[in-house]
């Protein structure tokens, strides 16, 4: 078992997916300055109940966030830029006495690399029109439209989906499962644009 630091939020993290973040608390300032003295990561999960500055009742599963970049910002607070890494599943977590949530994990295997079937390549060109038209937080990350893992992971975090289903995307190992779940979303998210 590993003993990683947790960073419980509002959002679900997937593996490749960029994750900006403004820092103010002391426990996640003093977090911050571990991880890069020690050149690790911070495990993301998503908040199922309660409040992030309280006692949280938070997902089993998450994902690891590397800090690559950060810069002081004019309100005084810490910006960070990370990306996704590996999903882990707690199997045990406790609040130190600074407040810091620290979970023990196992890292859950890395998804098979598979192609895009058929049925589902409109999703990956969707990607490739939609993606380089969201803003600065996907301009840096690397296209891999030929990974149905990587393109799941992407439509799962873009869609204006519940935090519950975008948790449910990330739980699953199938890719191809994944693009299942999210392929009729969209078709409702492009109805639902047309009608407007």
């Amino acid at each position: 078992m590993n003993i990683i630091p947790l960073f419980p939020l509002n959002i679900v993290l997937f593996p490749s997916g960029p994750l900006p973040l403004r820092i103010f608390e002391t426990r996640y300032v003093d977090m911050v300055r571990r991880c890069m003295r020690e050149d690790q990561g911070f495990g993301v999960v998503l908040i199922r109940d309660g409040e992030q500055s309280g006692t949280a009742d938070i997902c089993d599963v998450g994902t690891m966030a590397k800090i690559v970049d950060f810069d002081q910002l004019p309100d005084g607070l810490l910006g960070l830029s990370c990306v996704g890494q590996q999903r882990f599943r707690i199997h045990a977590h406790r609040r130190q006495a600074d407040g810091l949530n620290v979970g023990e994990v196992e890292w859950l295997q890395p998804e098979p690399l598979l192609t895009i079937p058929e049925r589902h390549a409109r999703l990956a060109l969707l990607l490739e029109t939609v993606l380089p038209q969201l803003g600065e937080v996907y301009t840096g990350i690397e296209m891999h439209l030929d990974d149905a893992a990587w393109v799941g992971h992407r439509l799962a975090e873009i869609l204006p989906m519940d935090l519950a289903d975008k948790q449910f995307c990330l739980e699953l190992d199938d890719p191809l499962r994944r693009l299942d779940v999210l392929a009729p979303l969209i078709e409702i998210t492009a109805q639902s644009d047309t009608d407007h």
